[in-house]
């Protein structure tokens, strides 16, 4: 008997701000996933990568209220960075980099 071996599907992605490629494979029979890669032409901020195909492009914004203490995530210019938009030709995702939140431990 022979038992035939299903190889898993590869997924081809790229990022339309500075041109990475990259592939997956889905191990997962077809869950939905995403790549993420560190993209030097954001201010090396953590952001999706779109499907080969797809056309679309990313947008970083600013945070635009006041920072005070709070932990926020900075780009290679520090700029307080609120979120990246992906913009799709069938969508629009976006990336949130909330505030880290701290403590004190005064006993």
């Amino acid at each position: 008997m022979t038992v035939p071996i299903l190889a898993p599907a590869h997924r081809e992605w790229y990022c339309p701000k500075c041109h990475k490629t990259d592939v997956t494979t889905d191990l997962h029979g077809g869950k939905p996933h995403t790549r993420f890669h560190t993209c030097p032409k954001l201010g090396f901020l953590t952001a999706p990568m779109l499907p080969v195909g797809t056309k679309g492009k990313l947008e970083a914004h600013e945070r635009e209220d006041y920072v005070g203490r709070e932990l926020v995530r900075l780009d290679a210019n520090n700029r307080p960075i609120m979120n990246v938009v992906t913009t799709r030709d069938n969508g629009t995702d976006t990336t949130v980099y909330a505030p880290t939140a701290t403590g004190r431990g005064d006993a």
